[in-house]
């Protein structure tokens, strides 16, 4: 059973008598519904799970539930001997979005309290978005991303007493020991390349086998390529979302790590605004995590950002690594010199981020340069820069000194993220491992999204 922090709130939610379903959205591949399940089955005694993708595929008995009489006759068709109370039976609805009339339903079903539910969906910011009648007030929406570092850790067999060591000494900048520096950055490259997809992870902790994770991720890839259209009925809208989606590999090999527009279509008068649809697409999706530009970065950043300059990245840094490298694991675990691995410690830095509940911002500036990341900075109405470096040249970042020394942007933090152990402060710069990133936590962030 591998370990995930979304557990926790599952559990909580269940033990409760919320007005609200629970609605855990991501992309597939993630474990939604494996989590769902495992923590569903422990809690209740009748535990009844419809998957609507494989309904609408198949007998099609909830096509026409249009009220929740309904509902209840399709469900006893499927599960009728475990309709029981509320207190004793768990309704799992998963892949919601596959019939958008039972979004509308779910105001009606938690009225009336029959029995618990929760939900799951992939897909679910675009059917929302194309939902008529959202129930306003009766879901709870729980974004859910592929396993994070520490997840990683854990299923790894590095126990929870050593990640509170550690959380300490990061909450105190203080550096590993070089032993556990070392066997850090062991695990961290192996996350680069197995990721954070479950299966993947699960695979590699009982083999160790490189062409059987790698398998997983190609697989989940081409997924996500036919999820990155499927719900779209325009076919030439269709076109450019999964050319958007194929060009996310090669952008980030390039310096700018920007969608190119002009190569969306070859038509080099195209702008982002002829886009807007297909990249909010790709976002609501949960394959692609967007990272918006920032020319003037003052508090809060969301009030400054925009779509021009977009930058992509994919949702698992695993795939990536996978798309760029293949088999090969030497470019990873062994420092090749002439391999430049920015592009996925950028990817791991940015699926960390978004995953512990950060907006993800970038400073681009013609005249100083560009930031990788821009983070907010409640405490002092600010803004946080962090810059990524995959490199042994990780005190040299010329863009990053221009934008600290800038009085007007009141900037009070900035960190730079390397492989190097040590952990110091240098001209308003704290440096710290790598690996520390899984401790940045948006605590002001990280508690159940609701849809208002």
């Amino acid at each position: 059973m591998l370990y995930r922090k979304i557990t926790k709130r599952i559990e909580e939610y269940l033990s409760s008598d919320s007005d609200r379903m629970l609605l855990i959205d991501g992309a597939r591949q993630i474990g939604k519904s494996y989590i769902i399940r495992h923590v569903g089955k422990k809690m209740f005694p009748n535990y009844i799970e419809i998957n609507m993708e494989e309904d609408k595929l198949g007998d099609r008995v909830f096509a026409e539930a249009k009220t929740t009489k309904d509902f209840y006759m399709a469900l006893s068709v499927v599960a009728g001997d475990r309709m029981k109370e509320k207190n004793n039976t768990l309704v799992f609805i998963d892949e919601i979005q596959a019939y958008d009339h039972l979004l509308t339903l779910v105001k009606f079903l938690m009225k009336e309290k029959k029995f618990t539910y929760i939900a799951s969906g992939s897909l679910l910011g675009v059917t929302l978005k194309n939902t008529q009648s959202v129930p306003i007030g009766s879901l709870d929406v729980q974004h859910m991303y592929p396993m994070d570092f520490e997840e990683f850790l854990y299923a790894n067999g590095v126990g929870e007493v050593a990640i509170d060591a550690m959380r300490e000494r990061f909450n105190n900048w203080q550096a590993l020991s070089d032993t556990m520096h070392d066997k850090m950055m062991d695990l961290f490259k192996k996350y680069l390349l197995v990721g954070g997809l479950p299966k993947a992870v699960e695979t590699f902790v009982e083999s160790h086998n490189v062409v059987e994770f790698r398998s997983i991720q190609k697989e989940a890839h081409d997924l996500y390529g036919v999820d990155a259209s499927k719900y779209e009925e325009e076919h030439n809208k269709k076109l450019k979302i999964r050319r958007i989606f194929d060009m996310i590999p090669s952008n980030l090999e390039n310096k700018k790590k920007r969608v190119v527009i002009k190569d969306i279509e070859d038509k080099k008068w195209k702008r982002t605004n002829d886009y807007l649809d297909e990249f909010d697409y790709l976002i609501s999706a949960g394959i692609a995590l967007e990272v918006k530009a920032i020319s003037t970065p003052t508090y809060p950043l969301v009030e400054n950002s925009g779509k021009n300059l977009l930058k992509l990245y994919l949702n698992d840094v695993g795939i990536l690594s996978g798309i760029f490298y293949r088999n090969n694991i030497k470019v990873v675990m062994s420092d090749i010199k002439s391999i430049n691995l920015g592009s996925v410690y950028e990817t791991v830095v940015a699926q960390e981020l978004r995953a512990h509940g950060y907006d993800l911002y970038y400073y681009d500036n013609k005249k100083n340069g560009e930031v990788d990341f821009l983070i907010d900075d409640a405490d002092n109405l600010s803004n946080i820069p962090i810059e990524v470096k995959s490199g042994k040249d990780y005190t040299v970042h010329s863009a990053l000194d221009k934008f600290i020394s800038n009085d007007d942007y009141n900037i009070k933090k900035a960190y730079v993220l390397s492989n190097k152990r040590e952990v110091f402060v240098d001209n308003g710069i704290t440096y710290v491992p790598i690996y520390y990133i899984m401790f940045f936590q948006n605590i002001s962030n990280v508690v159940e999204e609701f849809l208002d």
